[in-house]
Parts: structure tokens; C-alpha cells; sequence
């Protein structure tokens, strides 16, 4: 489920603002109370109240923080088992919402640990008891003091004269003010002996983005536990991670297999990589995906032996101005999807003098860019004309006349076989783990062209969901299928899996309403029996003209000469082939691929066939046909609603009682074999 927020008002019913999810029922607002201290909702039904904080049924962000810590601290020591013999020390940061979670000070001064620096520790001691990590610690084990190897830095202001022990209290820090100065000296002044593997300190905490002063080069993870929509930019916040890494010498290593960063956002990595971009856009006046003026400039151009000698502004200049005459780019610069689609076909078009360096050009241009998308230039769509000659034939008339009448239908079960069905469904098909994060790694990269991702890695944790009341599982079941609750008793104690109903009951519901309102809708097709309403319902041939068909020469359409369009529009490499059979057969008088405005009602929804088409063998006798075309004729390898909605299609066309015949290709040769 995705979190989406909602604004509501008193009165309101949670069920409905969530389009109905179970988890909401009877969750109807009586009152909002704002009052400091005392901030809750009121409900008309139980729970009555729900706190500032409180969380009902859902999972809460202390787990979802606990684990993006215990993500950050096996990562380091990943890092460690690499880096560590090559002489670099590895340290993590932490950015943090509030201080306080972190650490703070009792009446009497002493320092008292937040709930961040206890899960820290807990996750800690947890990792490095793993065989894999032996060798960080040496044949002693990890037997390190856990408080050595992290500690926050945050701003300290002193007790006011005349209090005892002047004691130190720490605030959260917004990195503007004196006491942060402090904080920043600090760090700075102590930076060398923070690399050194003499210091346990490896793990971070701060509140704030350490600004642009700190410059330790040896933070390869950052984490996120702060809301970094605020003051705190992503790039302030990963900063602090792109520096070179330094080895015990104090010599700069060069290379990404060392120097890479990993941030634990708690955010998906393409909101992560979509915020970045628009900051460095902001901020920093880079401008992904232009072409500026100057691109050019620095490619070089003389021959070998010779002084340096490179393009120049003013040529620089000019090939821009042929990359905007020629449609590539716009009047800003911006590339257009015909530079992508050339650069992806090879066939950019360069002016005669630039001829000699095209492969440094196109290189430029390849970087601005990018060449990742399949790109239709929308400017090169053509409307697809009808072929008169065809239309207003007698031999299409004759086909049209056969298969344009509409149906009606009725279906034949009984509801032993359906609980049946939709027992044995449920049975097979059902998995329902346990509730479960999921965090996804990946590699970002920023080039000229955008901030994209590579290197993707998904890993899942499971979550003990504890104390929460299962719904009425068998009441949803009921009004979401329409089917008695006999019935759904029966279908839920047949299937046998009602004890993994505990295990994840969200996800059991929604997976076997989607099952179970399969299951019915196959049930029904077996039984299922066509009847032509009568000779006035019909799709209307006119209906060819009034309707626009467009699609895209040598990528979705090709040239015809047998259809009712002077081009075939095709809808995979199939159908293609297919269109090329038909038009080179003598015995195919025309055809026509059947426009999307042509369906047959369904149980599983509106179907529409792929072809209709008229052969005559010989000269004499006429065949009429309506094909549909798969890249495979097994009904097992295809989607079961795809195969129903096709054997409903043959009943349909059965049910007209002339002499059309309805057949399933693979290609042309197996439409040829069955005539």
C-alpha cells in the first residue's frame, strides 16, 4: 500500500477516503483537538481516541528507521572487508531529525541514550557476531566497546553561570548559528585523527547537513532518518559523502570501485534521483538534457604531431545552429526526440565541414542526451487511410455482413462446481507471506543527460505484525464477489489456507478476492452459450470512416494493398508477419485487421478478434475467416483470461449459423494449413 495523505474535517468517514479498505471501517471522525499536549482525533466508534503519533493497524516508522540503521551498519562492514585491507577507513553518517533521539541529559547530567543510539547498538552487536565479520576484529572477536565505535556531534550550549558542574547540554542544530561554528571546528580539527584506525569512532550522528565546511573524504554511507524535504538539501546531504577516499598514507585513491556512496534514503531511489536532479538544477545552474552553445568548444581537432589546437566557441556555435535548423534541439537548447531517436538509429545528420570529427561529436551528444528511451516522434504519427477500392467492394460486404451482428449471452453452472473452482484456486495459487519491508540498492549516476539508476538490487525483510484484530474477512469476500456467505465459507474452509489468513490478512483478502472473482469468470465461460439478438443490431460499416486509426511508418505500420486500409497497423511482430502472408498469398481476395471499436461481450470483459479475412481458392469457391493471431497456439501458455475470452469469441461466431469460421496462428503458414 502506498501512503497517501488526506485532508479531512469532522464527520468524515476514513472508509471512504480510503476507497474502501477493510482497515478503516468504522473509523468516522467526531472531532480534531489541536490543543498543545493534547492532541488527538476523536472517533465516533472504537477506538475512541487516537493520539499524536499513534499508529492502528499499519507499520510504524520507528521499525521502518531501526532498519534503515541496521541497513547502514551492514553495509559499512561490507565496505570494511574491502576497503580496510587496502588501508581506508570506513565511516558512516547519520542525519537526524531530533537530538534528543539520539542523546540526551537527565537532571543531574548524565548523558541518557536515545532510541536511536539504542537500536544502533542492539543491530550492531547483532551484525558483527556474524561468522562473515570475524576477520574485521581478528581471532579476539569484536570485543570493542559498542559506545566507542559511534558518537553524534551537535552543538553544545553551556549551563548559565552558577549552575553546578557547568555542565553540557546539546539542542538541535540548524548548522547557521555560533554554536554550530563550534561544532564544525571540532570536526575539522580532529579530521585526520578520525581516519586513523588508532580511532573506534566510525558511525556519525548529526543533526544537520555539516554545511559545506566539513570535508571528511571517508563517508561511504549516508543515512537518511531526517525528513530531508527541509532545509537540508539532498546535495548538502550526499556531499558529505563525494570525496575522494584517503588511505593511512593520507594519498587521495582514485577509481569507483573505492569511491562510492551509498545513501539508506527512506524514500524510493527514483524519488531520490528526481529530487537530486531538480536541486542540482536549481542550485547549481546545470541544466540536464541541453545542448549549450559551448558544448563543443573543447574537442579537439588538430592533427597528430601538431600543437593543440581545439574546435572553438565559434564552430562550437555553429553546429548548435544546425542542431536547432535541423529539429534536434529547440531554441534553448533542450534536446528533442528526434536527436535521441537519431543518435539510437546512427543517423544524426552533420554538417559536410564537421565530417572529420563526428564520432567526437555524436560521443557530446550521446552524453547530453542519453539513449535510454524508446522514443516515437510523435510529428512522423500518419493517419491511416481507408482503401476505397476494398471498402466499397462487393467482396467486403459480402465478409462485413457476416460477422457484424451483435450477441447476447447466457451461462450454464452449477455451484458445486464453481465452489470447486474456486476452492482449488485458492489452494494452488495463493501466497501470502508475512508482512515484509522491502529496500531497494541501486547505483546512481549523474551525467549530462539526467540522474539515472543502475545496478538494482531489491532485499526483503520480514515484520512480525503483533496485537492487531483480524477483519471480517468473510463479509468483505461477500460484498466484493456478490456470492452468498455460504458460499464463501465453503470456498475459504474447501481451499485450506485460512491459517495463512493470520500471517498477512491485507494481502490474503485482496489476493483471494482477485482469485476468486477469476475463477468465476472461467466458470462461466465453460457454460457459456451465444445467441444473435437480431438482424437489427449490428456494427455499422460506416463506422470505418468516422473512425481515425494513426500509427507510426517502419515501427507499428506498414503498407497494404488487399486491406480496407491503405496500411496495417500492427500490434507486435506476430501480427506483422502475418499482414506480409496475407498479402502475398494469391488465394487472400482482402482482408482487414479488425479496428478496436469491434467487440464481442464477454463474461471477462470486451474482446476483440484480430482479423477478418476472405479467400478464394481457384477463382470459385470463397472462405470467410475470423483469425486471431498468437505467437503460440497452446491454450496452457496462455493467460487464462486471454484463452477464455477467445473460446467466448468462437461461440460468438458460432451462434451467427453461416459459414464463417473462427481459427487461432501462429503465422500465416498455420492459417494457410486450415483452409
Amino acid at each position: 500500500m502506498k501512503r497517501t495523505k488526506k485532508k479531512v474535517r469532522s464527520g468524515d468517514d476514513l472508509f471512504q477516503h480510503s476507497a474502501g479498505r477493510d482497515l478503516y471501517d468504522g473509523y468516522i471522525i467526531n472531532d480534531i483537538v489541536c490543543m498543545p499536549g493534547a492532541e488527538y482525533i476523536d472517533f465516533t466508534s472504537k477506538p475512541d481516541i487516537i493520539n499524536l503519533g499513534q499508529a492502528v493497524g499499519d507499520v510504524d516508522e520507528d521499525s521502518r528507521k531501526r532498519l534503515q540503521i541496521r541497513q547502514t551498519i551492514e553495509k559499512h562492514l561490507e565496505r570494511e572487508l574491502f576497503l580496510n585491507p587496502q588501508g581506508i577507513k570506513v565511516l558512516s553518517l547519520f542525519f537526524i531529525d531530533r537530538v534528543a533521539n539520539y542523546r540526551s541529559y537527565d537532571a543531574t547530567g548524565n548523558a541518557i541514550q536515545g532510541k536511536y543510539a539504542q537500536w544502533f547498538e542492539e543491530e550492531y552487536k547483532a551484525l558483527v557476531a556474524k561468522p562473515k565479520y570475524r576477520s574485521l576484529f581478528g581471532e579476539i572477536g569484536p570485543t570493542v566497546d559498542v559506545a566507542l565505535v559511534h558518537d553524534g556531534y551537535f552543538s553544545a550550549d553551556k549551563r548559565k553561570k552558577g549552575d553546578p558542574d557547568n555542565l553540557i547540554r546539546y539542542k538541535d542544530s540548524s548548522g547557521t548559528t555560533a554554536a554550530d561554528e563550534d561544532t564544525y571546528s571540532l570536526i575539522m580539527k580532529d579530521k585526520e585523527k578520525l581516519l586513523s584506525f588508532d580511532s573506534k569512532l566510525r558511525f556519525i550522528f548529526s543533526h544537520s547537513a555539516l554545511r559545506e565546511g566539513w570535508d571528511n573524504p571517508n563517508v561511504f554511507q549516508i543515512c537518511t532518518l531526517n525528513e530531508t524535504a527541509s532545509t537540508i538539501k539532498k546535495r548538502q546531504e550526499i556531499g558529505r559523502g563525494l570525496r575522494l577516499a584517503v588511505n593511512q598514507q593520507g594519498e587521495r585513491i582514485q577509481g569507483f570501485a573505492v569511491n562510492t556512496l551509498t545513501v539508506m534514503a527512506n524514500e524510493s531511489y527514483e524519488e531520490f534521483a528526481e529530487k537530486l536532479q531538480k536541486e542540482i538544477e536549481e542550485d547549481e545552474g546545470i541544466r540536464f538534457g541541453f545542448v549549450e552553445k559551448h558544448l563543443f568548444a573543447n574537442i579537439v581537432v588538430a592533427e597528430e604531431g601538431q600543437e593543440p589546437a581545439y574546435l572553438g566557441a565559434d564552430k562550437s556555435e555553429t553546429l548548435w545552429e544546425h542542431l536547432l535548423a535541423s529539429g534536434y534541439i529547440s531554441d534553448k537548447g533542450k534536446v528533442q526526440d528526434s536527436l535521441k531517436t537519431a543518435l539510437k538509429d546512427g543517423t544524426v545528420s552533420l554538417p559536410e565541414a564537421f565530417a572529420d570529427h563526428a564520432g567526437a561529436i555524436t560521443a557530446a551528444l550521446l552524453k547530453v542526451a542519453g539513449n535510454k528511451l524508446n522514443i516515437k516522434n510523435a510529428d512522423k504519427g500518419q493517419k491511416v487511410q481507408l482503401n476505397k477500392q476494398i471498402f466499397l467492394s462487393p467482396e467486403f460486404a459480402a465478409l462485413w455482413d457476416r460477422i457484424k451482428h451483435k450477441t447476447t449471452y447466457r451461462v450454464d453452472f452449477t455451484p458445486e462446481h464453481l465452489i470447486t473452482q474456486c476452492a482449488n484456486k485458492l489452494r494452488d495459487e495463493l501466497m501470502v507471506g508475512k508482512t515484509r519491508f522491502e529496500s531497494t540498492e541501486a547505483k546512481l549516476t549523474i551525467e549530462r543527460s539526467e540522474v539515472g539508476a543502475t545496478d538494482i538490487k531489491t532485499q526483503a525483510h520480514v515484520y512480525d505484525l503483533q496485537d492487531f484484530t483480524l477483519p471480517d474477512i468473510v463479509t468483505y469476500l461477500q460484498d466484493a464477489t456478490h456470492l452468498t456467505r455460504r458460499t464463501v465459507i465453503e470456498i475459504l474452509q474447501r481451499s485450506g489456507r485460512l491459517p495463512d489468513f493470520k500471517r498477512n490478512p491485507q494481502k490474503f483478502i485482496e489476493q483471494a478476492t482477485s482469485m476468486i472473482q477469476q475463477a468465476m469468470r472461467l466458470v462461466l465461460v465453460d457454460g457459456i452459450k451465444y445467441q444473435k439478438i437480431g438482424d437489427g443490431h449490428y456494427y455499422a460499416q460506416e463506422l470505418f470512416e468516422s473512425a481515425e486509426l494513426r500509427g507510426y511508418l517502419n515501427d507499428n505500420m506498414q503498407a497494404a494493398n488487399k486491406c480496407v486500409y491503405e496500411h496495417v497497423v500492427y500490434d507486435s511482430d506476430t501480427e506483422s508477419g502475418f499482414a506480409q502472408g496475407l498479402e502475398q498469398s494469391d488465394d487472400v481476395k482482402l482482408y482487414v485487421k479488425l479496428p478496436g471499436w469491434f467487440q464481442i461481450d464477454t463474461p471477462l470483459g470486451t474482446y476483440n478478434p484480430d482479423w477478418a479475412v476472405l479467400v478464394e481458392q481457384g477463382g470459385q469457391e470463397r472462405l470467410y475467416f475470423v483469425v486471431e493471431t498468437k505467437s503460440t497456439l497452446l491454450a496452457d501458455a496462455l493467460r487464462p483470461v486471454e484463452d477464455g475470452k477467445i473460446k467466448c469469441g468462437r461461440a460468438h461466431f458460432a451462434a451467427m449459423e453461416n459459414d464463417v469460421r473462427f481459427t487461432k496462428a501462429n503465422g500465416f503458414g498455420a492459417f494457410e494449413g486450415q483452409w
